[in-house]
């Protein structure tokens, strides 16, 4: 669609980091103009997350990304036995027993799924444009100004119809908009980089807590290895101030409790247990995603996967806005469907914390917590939070008893070709999948053709229903429980997520 001439592009995302990448992508495939302003001149390389928890990873294969996330070999599927997780610094979870499908969990730096997500948008037609630091933000009557100063020290004006901020903690976005971000401070001083360990059989192994406070080392015997520290103690003095090498050696030093010569550091950086998330995601034409909406502390690589599911949510829904045919209220639920998943991350990740205080008066409830996790329900639980496969959207379908949920990857039939649900939405358009070839579902259907892809298929087994309406981020937005009105109902779920067909 082209632009209007009264703006430059229709989508400005602001952030080229993995979570501002995959919405470029996502609204690229739906064919939305869309530029990324990224303040690095270049991708630094550094990851400070490397894991992609179970729905992330079911995510993007329902985009055809899963594999090119990976940079070794792919992940194992589900069914392979016990898959060891944390909660709190104690791996008792058991992750295996609560996904049913696709590898549990991937293994994938953040810098590198960054990367495959911006040649990806860029390949769809995206413009990243790099060096390039947001200064100013004026809302116009049809679209919103951008100031940007670019590599050189000048600024240049972009005008945008919509902008997202995918800008991370420090967001100029959400402080150019006056976006309040709240929630609890911080009291943990938290160090992270990458350095050479000159003395690795004595370097502290994995994960070690004591009364010091804890230390995190992922040894690496040829080349950087990367170590973290957690001190209990109080927040850093100055966030912001750079850390040095004889500072964070002597960190670690002081936790560990005898040297940890190293060096060649890269990445040193600060962070907290401040657990913040914005009071609203949207303002106007402007939104915001990812760390520029919700802060934690890393526990579990969280934070990473809590973002790139709400690009996935995100995207669809303001390509309808630029495109003319969102219903009214859709863009609004995308707040109303993500705010709350961040909030019980949030509050998981606080009690995280306080679980993982060094004092030893905490060790018994350590202990005692610990074996709990060995209980079916609690793992259920647990395991369900921090995969994110309990995840479910209040879609409105009262009554309806897969309205809401992730859709499965079925193994279908369609003619002589054998295909899973997943592929079937590669493209990000909605899929309604006719499993009893009704005729009059597909003739209610029909006016919503340009928009929804209508298949009719076989399923490998069976699943309680006659039919299934999925929005293109993979979650059901409608079944057929199989009766009188189906075609009716049918054409309300539609009308309802994807407009008014005329």
């Amino acid at each position: 669609m082209p632009n209007s001439p009264a703006v430059d592009t229709q989508v400005a995302v602001v952030g080229g980091g993995p979570v501002g990448t995959l919405l470029a992508r996502e609204l690229a495939l739906l064919g939305v103009d869309v530029t990324v302003l990224e303040k690095l001149s270049s991708p630094d390389g550094f990851s400070k997350a490397g894991t992609l928890h179970a729905r992330t990873a079911q995510t993007l294969h329902r985009r055809g990304l899963l594999e090119a996330v990976q940079p070794g070999p792919p992940a194992p599927p589900v069914g392979l036995g016990r898959v060891p997780f944390h909660f709190s610094g104690m791996f008792d979870l058991d992750l295996g027993r609560v996904v049913t499908e696709g590898p549990v969990m991937v293994g994938s730096p953040q810098a590198w799924a960054q990367e495959v997500f911006a040649a990806e948008a860029e390949r769809l037609g995206a413009r990243i444009r790099r060096g390039r630091e947001l200064v100013g933000l004026d809302e116009e009557p049809d679209a919103m100004r951008l100031t940007v100063r670019g590599p050189g020290g000048a600024t240049e004006t972009l005008r945008a119809s919509w902008v997202v901020g995918a800008d991370g903690a420090r967001s100029a976005v959400r402080r150019l908009t006056g976006i309040p971000f709240t929630g609890t401070p911080a009291r943990v001083g938290a160090l992270i980089g990458e350095v050479r360990l000159l003395d690795p059989a004595r370097a502290p192994q994995g994960w070690q807590r004591n009364p010091r406070g804890w230390t995190l080392v992922w040894l690496n015997l040829f080349g950087r290895s990367r170590v973290c520290t957690y001190d209990f103690r109080g927040p850093h003095a100055d966030r912001r101030a750079p850390v040095t090498l004889e500072e964070f050696r002597t960190e670690v030093e002081r936790i560990a409790g005898h040297p940890v010569p190293m060096d060649s550091p890269s990445g040193l950086t600060r962070f907290s247990d401040a657990a913040l998330q914005a009071e609203y995601y949207r303002v106007g034409r402007v939104l915001l995603a990812g760390d520029a909406a919700h802060v934690h502390f890393p526990a579990g690589g969280q934070g990473v996967n809590l973002g790139l599911q709400d690009a996935v949510n995100l995207g669809w829904k303001l390509a309808a806005e630029v495109h003319g045919w969102a219903p009214p209220g859709l863009l609004d639920t995308y707040e109303t469907e993500r705010a709350p998943v961040a909030e019980a991350v949030l509050e998981n990740v606080r009690a995280q914390v306080a679980l993982m205080d060094p004092d030893p008066r905490m060790d018994s409830l350590r202990t005692l917590f610990a074996r709990m996790m060995h209980f079916d329900d609690v793992n259920q639980y647990l395991g369900g939070m921090i995969s994110g496969v309990d995840v479910t959207y209040d879609t409105g379908g009262r009554g309806d008893p897969l309205a809401g949920r992730f859709a499965p990857d079925l193994l279908l039939k369609t003619g002589d070709t054998l295909t899973g649900l997943a592929e079937l939405l590669h493209d990000a358009r909605p899929l309604l999948l006719l499993l009893t070839g009704s005729e009059e579902l597909r003739g209610a259907a029909e006016p919503w053709r340009p928009r929804v892809n209508v298949v009719t298929a076989t399923a490998s087994e069976p699943i309680g229903t006659d039919a299934l309406l999925v929005r293109p981020d993979g979650y059901i937005a409608w079944s057929a429980p199989g009766g009188a009105g189906d075609a009716d109902a049918l054409a309300g779920a539609l009308g309802c997520w994807f407009g008014d067909p005329a």
